[in-house]
């Protein structure tokens, strides 16, 4: 699986195009993967994209993503990005390259979204730029 790229999603993140378009856009997560699908393809990699509202889950596929030898994890750990001692561990864990992705900029709307456990521990972050941070995320998994 050297040319896939595990694209993990986590909490809320199955609302997209309903919640709060105003912050978060009008893509659903369907319309996300299948962007993400058209390029991958253009750049001869495969995508496994996957949402879980639970927090074990999103630690499990990081494990996952290295036992199977992904190339990179795009990461967008909703909420827990802010919380998540467990998500932080588990990036330092692998040695599979992780990047943060948030549709939004988090550094402009509320303190407590301006700390990220996910952002000290991956290799870089993309943020601010709805749908297409994750397609500016995949560009940069292509390129690690």
């Amino acid at each position: 699986m050297v040319n896939t790229v595990f694209v993990l999603n986590g909490p809320n993140l199955n609302l997209l195009g309903t919640r709060e378009p105003e912050i978060y856009g009008h893509d659903t997560l369907d319309d996300i993967a299948g962007q993400l699908e058209d390029r991958a393809r253009e750049l001869d990699l495969t995508i496994d994209m996957r949402q879980s509202n639970h927090e074990g889950h999103l630690v499990d596929w990081l494990h996952e993503a290295q036992a199977y030898d992904a190339r990179a994890v795009l990461l967008n750990a909703g909420a827990f990005t802010h919380t998540s001692i467990a998500l932080y561990d588990a990036i330092k864990a692998v040695k599979t390259p992780v990047i943060e992705v948030h549709l939004s900029n988090p550094h402009v709307r509320e303190d407590f979204r301006h700390v990220s456990y996910v952002g000290r521990a991956a290799r870089g972050t993309i943020a601010g730029f709805g749908a297409l941070s994750y397609l500016l995320a995949l560009e940069a998994a292509a390129r690690i």
